[in-house]
């Protein structure tokens, strides 16, 4: 049984840069830690999270994603840019985050990503036999 359902987290994950990622906030909420203290804990570690794991985001990416997720509250108090994580980078996190709920966490994360991915295949092959019956 999953600690989150696949569906929460699902939704929480966007497309940037040609990479699927997540929010450091919305991971931090789903690991029950701060925002701050989870982007401590990576600063801690930063050679672990070379850029095709985690980027900072530009002002524009960040209003982009504050369109799509129909966030108002997105920036929150927030004085730094958001961060975000790809696959890579979440399953790096399971490396510095060793409670037993960042574990589950992940393991519903990992599986999520999984998803999406089959999903997004999924799109891809109906669109094709859509062109092809055209």
């Amino acid at each position: 049984m999953s600690l989150i359902p696949l569906e929460q987290i699902q939704s929480r994950i966007y497309i940037l840069r040609d990479h699927k990622v997540m929010l450091d906030s919305d991971l931090a909420s789903l690991y029950g830690v701060t925002t701050g203290n989870l982007n401590l804990a990576v600063r801690r570690n930063l050679k672990r999270f070379p850029e095709d794991f985690m980027f900072q985001l530009t002002p524009e990416e960040t209003e982009l994603l504050i369109l799509q997720s129909a966030r108002s509250n997105f920036w929150g108090g927030r004085r730094h840019k958001p961060f975000v994580f790809t696959r890579d980078g979440v399953s790096m996190l399971s490396s510095i985050l060793r409670s037993e709920r960042a574990i589950q966490v992940n393991i519903s994360i990992m599986r999520a990503f999984g998803r999406f991915q089959e999903l997004v295949a999924t799109h891809k092959e109906l669109a094709r036999k859509l062109d092809e019956l055209e």
